[in-house]
């Protein structure tokens, strides 16, 4: 990487550390700290929730597989793109409708103390774990980019993270990721024209692609295929409509702003697909031994978008695709920082340890949390980077079938399915538990090729076809036909909690009135007016990095880039009101 890479890596730093220092101003509360006060409009929500659900796993692991097997890797963003459309149809709303600060609460609501607790117990440290591989597969990428050890990249940009999440709660995380969805989208549509223009154009990369990454004979040809990628569809459903995940529609001002963000999501999910893994497709078919480009890494599969990046970008893009890879990260893990730092505060803190604890009391404690969480992460990751013989893509998808899967069932089934007793939350996570255990140590490959039989031996992409798909389908029915069966029990119920559940569903069932309903005046204009001079600066820089010495396509490139973020700067002042409220002239401090 040029010295041009290196200084537009440390502008991105610096501009997130303002957004970060911004809307510290935000802050007036807890709620504000953890749920934006409810104010959250729906574009910065949609965009945030979309950046929550990407990570630098994307260009690492997920790339990874498009390198080796082509295709069938677009199949789980286009079932995120699908969940997020049901967000937007049914879920989102009646999530903000819940009325809660964190999603805990609505467990605590919907499921009663027991689950509570059981639930937060279990989805904390999980969470941790996953986060710790979001930030894993950055530091896999970082070290590709600069040379650097794996374990020391890990702790340098956790520490960033860590930093960044912690001055600004809630607010500096939504927008720092609405920002992020501006930088990251423009650098992969950008790397993808520019490697089709690099291999012949797309004729060509037709061409050379057909009987490899595009075949769709792989359905037919590749065991299990069929059966991994309908799981797939509906782990991802799963994993996008829970009420752990409530948390990125606890923001928004209402049911509207809610539906409008799912689609949001969805729409950039669906509109992604080909910039994110045509670039290492194109590289597959380059015939350059990544072995030999990157020794440090353990997987060299996994630096093949960062292989045909280095490839075609002009002098100083390098340092964009870094700022987006590590946007895409960042998103991830402060989320889940603010989110898990505030169930620690409103779910184990104030109701276990201190009932009459002061606002102030709770704010400092979720920073405290905040940092606590951060450090644990970095460990976990810096722990990930010790296993040598396992992939970044097989890591995550067997961390979120076998583990995840079975607390995330019963979250979406109470959704769904209302009239069940309160231990059918528990209890069902129990027996999806359980389930995963079976379906791991039985029901493995040696199994699956006994009863079906295989064409031609079993491959390792067959093999995770197999051992992923078979565990969303056993955890899942486990898990309906046991919750199913509480219903049976819900009219021996206690009446308080047969009441409160009840209360729980007129509550997701009515929409929220913002104005009625929320203390603090709405923050619309000052929300867009913020934003659109924040990205108006930065994409200006961005376009000023056409002087550097490139050729043609490279400067405009840039311009590309720039021009994006300055748009979307602009038509944000525009919509917001020219002078500022008495509000936005004395914002409330912490």
């Amino acid at each position: 990487m040029s010295a041009y890479d290196h200084a537009v890596l440390a502008l991105y730093f610096v501009f997130m550390l303002t957004i970060s220092w911004v809307f510290r101003r935000f802050i007036s509360d807890v709620g504000s700290y953890f749920r934006s006060g409810g104010q959250v409009l729906w574009w910065m929500a949609g965009g945030s929730a979309f950046m929550v659900s990407f990570s630098a796993w994307t260009f690492t692991g997920a790339a990874s597989r498009a390198y080796l097997d082509g295709w069938p890797i677009i199949v789980i963003y286009f079932a995120n793109a699908i969940g997020f459309f049901f967000n937007a149809a049914y879920f989102g709303p009646r999530m903000r409708q819940m009325r809660v600060i964190t999603s805990m609460e609505a467990v605590r609501q919907r499921f009663g103390r027991a689950s509570e607790q059981t639930f937060t117990w279990i989805i904390v440290p999980l969470q941790m774990l996953s986060a710790g591989i979001w930030l894993y597969g950055m530091g896999v990428f970082f070290a590709a980019a600069f040379g650097f050890e794996v374990r020391t990249t890990i702790l340098i940009t956790g520490l960033c993270v860590l930093l960044m999440s912690l001055l600004g709660g809630s607010w500096a995380v939504i927008a720092s990721d609405f920002v992020q969805v501006l930088i990251l989208i423009p650098i992969t549509i950008v790397t993808t024209f520019l490697a089709i223009a690099h291999i012949g154009g797309f004729s060509t990369v037709v061409e050379k692609l057909s009987t490899t990454s595009f075949d769709p004979g792989k359905l037919f040809s590749d065991d299990f295929l069929i059966f991994w990628c309908i799981a797939i569809l509906l782990k991802q459903f799963l994993s996008t409509n829970n009420l752990n995940d409530a948390s990125r529609y606890l923001c928004v001002k209402d049911g509207s702003h809610a539906r409008k963000a799912g689609l949001l999501a969805g729409g950039l999910f669906l509109g992604g697909l080909v910039f994110w893994f045509l670039p290492p497709m194109i590289q597959s078919a380059t015939g350059a031994d990544l072995a030999e480009v990157f020794p440090q890494l353990s997987k060299p599969s996994e630096g093949a978008y960062f292989a045909i990046a280095r490839t075609v970008y002009p002098v100083g893009m390098m340092g964009l695709l870094a700022a987006g890879i590590f946007a895409a990260t960042m998103s991830s893990m402060d989320s889940g920082l603010n989110r898990n730092a505030g169930i620690i505060v409103k779910n184990l803190y104030q109701p276990l340890l201190r009932p009459q604890a002061s606002d102030r009391e709770l704010l400092n404690v979720g920073k405290a949390s905040t940092v606590a969480l951060g450090l644990l992460v970095i460990a976990v990751a810096i722990f990930y980077s010790e296993i040598k013989d396992l992939s970044l893509f097989e890591l995550m998808l067997k961390f979120q079938i076998l583990v995840s899967l079975p607390y995330i069932v019963p979250l979406v089934l109470g959704l769904i399915i209302r009239r069940t007793p309160g231990w059918a939350g528990w209890s069902t996570l129990l027996v999806c538990f359980a389930v995963s255990f079976i379906t791991t140590t039985y029901l493995d490959i040696d199994w699956a090729a006994g009863v079906f039989g295989t064409r031609d031996g079993v491959t390792a992409f067959e093999r995770q076809n197999w051992e992923q798909g078979i565990g969303v389908f056993t955890i899942t029915t486990a898990g309906v036909l046991w919750f199913l069966f509480t219903r049976r029990f819900y009219n021996r119920a206690p009446a308080a909690q047969r009441e409160e559940i009840e209360r729980f569903c007129t509550n997701i069932d009515t929409p929220v009135d913002y104005a009625r309903e929320e203390s603090a005046p709405a923050s619309d204009d000052r929300q867009a007016r913020l934003m659109g001079w924040l990205c108006i600066p930065y994409g200006s820089i961005v376009v000023l990095m056409a002087l550097i010495p490139n050729p043609t396509i490279g400067r405009l490139a840039f311009i590309f880039c720039g021009a994006t973020v300055i748009t979307i700067g602009t038509l944000l002042v525009r919509f917001s009101r020219a002078r500022p409220t008495p509000a936005d002239r004395h914002p409330e401090q912490p």
